[in-house]
């Protein structure tokens, strides 16, 4: 028997037994109650998960879901303590899975979510969301990195066209820089998130940080981007202090007109509204030393816990409710981020997204199911700035990588 049969037999025992029954607690009356423990977005959060409840329940009688809220600054350690205390939620709302399939806590997609549900996500994301193979996280939402241009600096600084390759990148960014009062290139390689910014440098060379068997940052390809990020700041076309920079105030600077290019997430999009709304700027793919596309994809995910009570079929219909087309959308746009699934893409409206959706099939990811991934994300935030300061790219590339060996 396939799954969506068992749910249909589930749903019509579920009736006969709420109609034989006249009362009382869930375990009493024949329902079935799911727990979902979610981490909070924005003000929006909240009531958009208590929407999407009230559709599946009355769509589902039967089954209730109890929502819990948490902060992103509280979550972990909730979800840690329940977990220890053997009081996991049925659903999880949060970042990283791994940790939880390493214990086998976790349902993989084939034991509770329908196949079209699957198949609706886009391919790079479900990859991203499995572990030898088997995908255990749901990809909840979606960000990526797309070249934010201020067109009025460009237009004066004489360039046409947005760059696609890393050497129109540094042609758009000499000029920018010697013609007007702004930095051609914001680089922030400071301690926030310099994994990010080298990340989507070392990719567009045909890098990354290899896999979650393997981290390797001291690659050819790696070094190639590490040289070239170099070169901007040493020739002058970014901020001077590159090593020391964070990305939040970097991009603050950039709404206000003070870079004519820089590498931006959806959200910048929403900041710009608020901020400086008047500004002329378009949103283009990133610049790659060959001009092949690619972005660095982040996700969020859903998670099942196989609690001692089984609820699979319970938990797989309250997810494809979730991720019809219909309610996904407007989850996902209601809190500025971009869809995971084919078919939210397809149905999205959120035209200021569309550069961002447009690149999420080319997107690539942090290995971070790999227990060595926090040494060599903290590595890279406290090392790769040092190639701003003077230092040879080949040696703090080793020298990031000799941790990562050493962890």
């Amino acid at each position: 028997m396939t799954r969506r049969m068992r749910a249909t037999a589930l749903v019509a025992a579920t009736a006969m037994t709420l109609a034989a029954c006249s009362g009382g607690d869930s375990a009493e009356d024949g329902t079935v109650e799911l727990t979902m423990l979610a981490a909070s977005y924005s003000d929006n959060t909240k009531r958009l998960w208590e929407e999407v409840i009230a559709g599946f329940e009355k769509d589902h009688p039967g089954v209730t879901v109890k929502l819990e809220m948490q902060s992103w600054e509280n979550i972990n350690d909730v979800i840690r303590t329940r977990v220890q205390s053997n009081e996991a939620p049925d659903i999880l709302s949060i970042d990283t899975f791994a940790g939880y399939v390493e214990d086998d806590l976790l349902y993989s997609a084939e034991e509770v979510l329908s196949q079209e549900t699957i198949d609706d996500f886009q391919d790079s994301f479900r990859e991203n969301a499995s572990v030898d193979g088997t995908q255990y996280g749901f990809p909840l939402i979606a960000s990526a990195r797309a070249l934010f241009v201020n067109n009025d600096l460009l237009e004066r600084a004489g360039i046409d066209e947005p760059p696609t390759t890393w050497d129109e990148l540094y042609d758009a960014a000499k000029a920018v820089t010697e013609k007007t009062d702004a930095y051609g290139y914001g680089l922030p390689l400071g301690s926030e998130e310099a994994q990010a910014e080298a990340g989507i440098w070392f990719l567009g060379a045909g890098g990354g940080y290899g896999t979650p068997e393997k981290i390797t940052v001291d690659t050819p390809q790696n070094l190639e981007a590490a040289r070239f990020m170099k070169k901007l700041h040493d020739d002058g076309l970014t901020q001077p202090d590159a090593g020391a920079t964070q990305r939040t105030p970097m991009l603050d600077q950039f709404i206000q007109g003070r870079f004519g290019m820089a590498m931006g997430l959806p959200p910048i999009v929403g900041m710009i509204e608020e901020k400086n709304p008047d500004l002329d700027y378009s949103i283009v793919d990133i610049p790659t030393k060959d001009g092949e596309k690619v972005t660095l994809g982040v996700a969020d995910h859903l998670m099942a816990f196989r609690n001692d009570e089984d609820k699979a079929e319970q938990i797989g219909a309250f997810l494809d409710y979730f991720y019809r087309a219909e309610n996904y959308v407007k989850f996902v746009e209601t809190e500025g981020f971009l869809p995971v699934t084919k078919s939210g893409a397809e149905a999205s409206t959120n035209e200021a997204m569309k550069p961002f959706l447009d690149l999420l099939p080319h997107a690539r990811f942090y290995p971070s199911t790999s227990p060595a991934w926090a040494t060599a994300q903290a590595a890279m935030q406290s090392q790769i700035g040092l190639i701003a300061t003077g230092k040879d790219p080949k040696e703090v590339l080793a020298g990031i990588q000799a941790e990562i060996d050493n962890a």
